[in-house]
């Protein structure tokens, strides 16, 4: 692979995306993509003409960013604000169309990856994030799902459970990612408890709105992350924080737990608690391992091990962590932090500095990357 040759071929590219009405910043992200499918591609199966290679891949990855760009601002404008408690009083046909895309002629991974693709607007690289895959996994995922579905008829309904997983996945993008799709996600799941009767409807509308309430506190002015820990809990909204709760306890009563109820009653008792000091983190650590009972997760592993080392002391933290596979996203983060709480500041402002490389979004890179400045200040005084 020449590497000269593709920086040489770089600008040229970039002037026809621009004439074909791309404006820099978009072309130049398309540009990149291109660049690192070249990357992967070219070694094996070099193409005669560099140049037209890129501009095509380019131009298609452009219109992909677009289309999916176009389709977050329409579900944007259709919610400008979160929707109130209680019945929903307007239906729109974009519930339908989750349970459509989840087709039953496809696998559940498959559906959950066409659904966010085609109805969610997520981008391919955003739904290879969420399920820890490589891209051009993803993008093969996606291609062999609309394979699939482009000869069958849409007249037989996706099950309950893939479209939960496709709704908390977007809300989770919304919470945490570029785009805002909070309030679209708890709308669209609003809709699915009023029509289902379902224990694990209800754990994940808990969920999406005892998660969402801590939103306002979890990021300072300046749009730097804050850490749980040291949230003003008297920003968090209470009126969504009792909904949450009073949805959890009817779910929970009826005795068929499931993964997205036990997130709940996490995110409950962090809720419950007036200040970090009082959150009941052996609770905590007795919800999260029926979480690793119903899924297995190596994240949830992972989150256990942090709540392992509140309840009972960073050394039994990493004890936890050590059992996992140092590859797990936020691994290196987590026992950063849980070197911190050991007292091995060294280790763990050198561990900050390593997560910060690996982090998957800016505002999480700079708070880690705060994390490290700040112990190598404490340790230089």
């Amino acid at each position: 692979m020449d590497e000269v040759l593709l920086r040489s071929l770089t600008p040229g590219v970039l002037t026809v995306l621009g004439r074909r009405g791309a404006d820099f910043a978009a072309a130049e992200d398309a540009v990149q993509d291109a660049l690192v499918e070249a990357l992967r591609v070219w070694p094996a199966d070099p193409p005669r003409d560099p140049r037209g290679w890129l501009v095509t891949v380019a131009w298609r990855r452009f219109l992909d960013a677009t289309r999916a760009d176009a389709a977050r601002r329409r579900r944007e404008d259709v919610v400008e604000v979160e929707p109130p408690p209680g019945p929903v009083p307007a239906v729109d046909d974009t519930l339908q169309l989750y349970f459509l895309c989840a087709h039953p002629s496809l696998t559940p991974s498959s559906a959950v990856a066409l659904t966010l693709r085609a109805v969610g607007g997520l981008t391919t690289r955003q739904i290879a994030q969420a399920y820890l895959v490589p891209e051009a996994t993803m993008a093969q995922r996606i291609s062999r799902a609309k394979r699939t579905v482009s000869g069958v008829r849409f007249d037989s309904p996706g099950d309950v459970a893939t479209v939960l997983r496709v709704l908390y996945l977007v809300f989770n993008e919304g919470y945490s990612g570029d785009v805002d799709l909070v309030a679209e996600a708890i709308r669209l799941t609003r809709q699915l408890a009023t029509a289902v009767d379902h224990p694990e409807v209800a754990g994940l509308l808990a969920l999406m709105l005892l998660t969402a309430a801590r939103r306002p506190a979890r990021t300072a002015p300046d749009g730097s992350l804050v850490p749980l820990a040291e949230q003003d809990r008297s920003r968090w909204d209470t009126r969504a924080i009792a909904e949450g709760v009073e949805v959890l306890q009817a779910a929970l009563a009826r005795d068929r737990l499931g993964e997205f109820q036990a997130q709940a009653a996490i995110a409950a008792l962090h809720a419950d608690a007036r200040t970090a000091e009082e959150t009941d983190w052996v609770q905590i650590v007795e919800w999260y391992d029926e979480l690793v009972r119903l899924t297995g997760s190596p994240v949830v592993r992972l989150n256990r091990a942090v709540a392992v080392g509140e309840a009972d002391g960073p050394r039994a933290g990493l004890a936890a962590l050590a059992e996992l596979d140092d590859a797990v996203p936020r691994y290196v983060a987590v026992a950063a932090y849980l070197h911190e709480r050991d007292g091995d500041l060294a280790t763990a402002a050198r561990l900050y500095v390593e997560a910060a490389r690996a982090a998957p979004a800016l505002a999480e890179r700079d708070h880690l990357t705060r994390q490290a400045a700040r112990l190598n200040a404490r340790r230089t005084t």
